[in-house]
């Protein structure tokens, strides 16, 4: 065992990996491997976008993507493969649109994120998100840690004071942070009429508030004043050397995709401008500065330190995990209009602090997945939300498995119900559903027509020349399905496994196994063998994908849920499964066969391509209309 050891990165811990509160720490000679996705706003629900990591608002303002799905997929995997990694993600809370949505509901801002915070973990359970800690902004910690970072960006003389304009209301007697402002889109080529102070939703372009036509106060509708007020500024420009330094060196050693560098990119050549990281408003990290203690942090600027306050809410080590460049591996996922902040504007802001800080080493982002005829939105309630799914009763794997399918990692995709539909009912049901249970269920019939419920022996096994040729390509699909994980493409991964369940049934039906039995019981027996090693195979490589999936196929192999799927290298896992009829002893009785998936009807299909037509807002009158129909009904009495 090592002796526990601190070198300039930071501390590892000894073998085990645990602190004294229970919690994981970076291990020596283990790759320790730090997982976040984008902090959820806590204004609303989150839909099937955010779920998968889609974007289309500035970083934790609205419906911006948050990857928590794509995030968890990376965490289980790197779980079977025996990494030490920690997976954080929680609400991000404070800010206008906390405020906002509290003015709405008329009340706190705490009740607001008190509320939402709840939805949004009873979603993230329902879709089995597997967060090692789930947190939330609204903490102790986060101001602790938040005004530490300014102090030493003040001490290092990163930030200097500026007078801006700003929209005041007379009416409101307040100044108007950006989201209180909507006005028209001043780009010429979108014009739309609700254009928000901080972003146009139509067209996706940032945006000051005073560059918006016909400007008006959200809260009352009055057209706000210009006024002069004094905020505190990042100075981006004198950080750009060294945050250069670092975009070059971590998006080679990182692989960052190239939506990632492209936007990246984009901002460094528009040139760095001092960015303002103080707001006038009350729900927020108060700034800890004589002359701005009216103030709060602008959430740009203290949404991402809630990465680290988060894990300091996990466990009181977090500095083993976040300043511990030399032992620990930063993974981040996001939307794309989330880019910036994490490629810019968060490393400047560590960076400034002049401390050794576990910079983001790789970057995964998604595009636009669109709903049906249009963009997801929360804002204006469009698309299929997180506490919708449960009311389709359609089954967490398969909402998981066709959004996987369907992320978008290059180009925007589309949602639609029909696609779905096919999906579930041709890859899920035909493919992956019919080969599990053609193989179970012969092998669970009686000794005369089957094998008992008991796997078989299969002696020379490896001189069977179908079985070879079968395994030889296996073997491939496990190599490749590795390589796609480790590039973190996902999409890829999950298309390879798929490819497994293929091969399976191909493997079936060529060795007609239904005569074989009768015919050549002894290479029968190699097939169903090796067929049901697949099974098992298959339960490894989709449990990242579809958890609940491999949990149901584990029961029906008759082995406990808690058995540890794995892919260590040190234990050999990863040979074996490039000879499935090692994975299951002979001798091994499994449990009881039973249907993996159900069908998706064309009448399901229109039911719910209609329930979840037009927004949020207008199914909730229809709801209510419709039970309140038929309660006049039920009082009316019948002549």
């Amino acid at each position: 065992m090592e002796e526990q050891k601190k070198d300039r990165g930071g501390e590892v811990e000894e073998e085990g990996g645990q602190s004294k509160s229970g919690k994981k720490v970076p291990i020596a000679g283990k790759r320790n491997i730090l997982i976040t996705s984008a902090l959820p706003y806590v204004n609303n629900v989150p839909h099937l976008g955010n779920i998968i990591g889609f974007a289309i608002s500035m970083a934790n303002f609205d419906t911006h993507g948050t990857g928590v799905l794509s995030a968890d997929v990376f965490a289980r995997y790197c779980r079977l493969r025996d990494y030490n990694v920690i997976y954080i993600c929680g609400t991000d809370e404070y800010g206008t649109a906390t405020e906002t949505k509290a003015l709405e509901e008329n009340c706190t801002p705490q009740e607001i994120c008190d509320k939402y915070y709840a939805v949004h973990k009873e979603v993230y359970n329902w879709f089995n998100i597997s967060f090692d800690e789930f947190g939330r902004t609204s903490t102790p910690q986060q101001t602790d840690i938040c005004q530490a970072i300014f102090k030493k960006l003040m001490e290092n003389n990163w930030l200097s004071e500026n007078m801006m304009q700003q929209f005041y209301c007379n009416t409101c007697n307040r100044f108007l942070a950006d989201r209180f402002v909507e006005g028209t889109c001043p780009f010429p080529n979108c014009n739309y009429d609700s254009a928000r102070g901080d972003q146009c939703e139509k067209c996706s372009e940032l945006l000051n508030p005073i560059e918006l036509k016909d400007p008006r106060c959200k809260l009352c509708r009055k057209t706000p004043q210009i006024r002069d007020t004094n905020h505190l500024f990042l100075e981006l420009p004198l950080l750009k050397d060294k945050l250069e330094e670092y975009i070059n060196e971590m998006s080679v050693a990182g692989s960052w995709s190239q939506n990632a560098i492209q936007a990246t990119h984009a901002w460094l050549k528009g040139g760095l401008k001092p960015r303002c990281i103080t707001r006038d408003l009350k729900w927020g990290v108060p700034v800890p500065h004589e002359n701005f203690k009216d103030k709060v942090f602008y959430v740009w600027f203290d949404a991402p330190i809630g990465y680290v306050s988060i894990t300091a809410c996990y466990t009181p080590d977090w500095e083993k995990w976040w300043k511990n460049p030399e032992n620990v591996e930063l993974y981040q996922f996001m939307g794309k209009d989330n880019v910036p902040f994490h490629t810019v504007m968060f490393p400047s802001t560590l960076l400034g602090t002049g401390e050794k800080w576990t910079l983001m080493k790789s970057i995964s982002v998604t595009e636009y997945l669109n709903y049906e005829a249009g963009k997801f939105s929360k804002s204006r309630g469009i698309g299929v939300f997180g506490n919708d799914v449960k009311d389709t009763d359609i089954p967490s794997e398969v909402w998981r498995y066709y959004l996987l399918t369907n992320r978008p990692e290059v180009s925007d995709t589309l949602f639609t119900w029909a696609d779905l539909q096919a999906k579930l009912n041709t890859e899920l049901l035909n493919n992956l559903g019919n080969f599990i249970n053609r193989v179970l269920s012969f092998i669970a019939k009686p000794p005369g027509l089957g094998y008992g419920s008991v796997i078989p022996d299969a002696p020379g096994v490896e001189s069977n020349p179908s079985t070879k040729t079968l395994a030889e390509k296996i073997g491939n699909y496990v190599d490749q399905y590795i390589e796609a994980m480790e590039k973190v493409k996902l999409k890829q991964a999950l298309k390879i496994a798929m490819s497994i369940s293929s091969e399976g049934n191909a493997y079936l039906q060529e060795s007609q196994f239904w005569k074989l039995y009768k015919q050549d019981q002894a290479s029968c027996s190699i097939v169903m063998r090796t067929s049901v090693g697949l099974v098992y195979l298959l339960a490894c490589l989709l449990e990242p994908f579809m958890p609940s999936f491999s949990i149901k196929v584990l029961k029906q192999l008759n082995l406990p849920p808690e058995r540890q799927l794995s892919f260590c290298d040190e234990t050999g896992d990863l040979e074996r499964a490039k000879k499935p009829w090692e994975s299951l002893p002979a001798g091994h009785k499994i449990g009881t066969p039973e249907p993996l998936f159900k069908d998706l009807k064309d009448e399901d299909v229109a039911f719910f391509r209609k329930k979840f037509a037009g927004s949020q807002a207008d199914r909730d009158v229809k709801d209510r209309s419709g039970k309140e129909i038929a309660e006049q009904l039920g009082k009316t009495k019948l002549s």
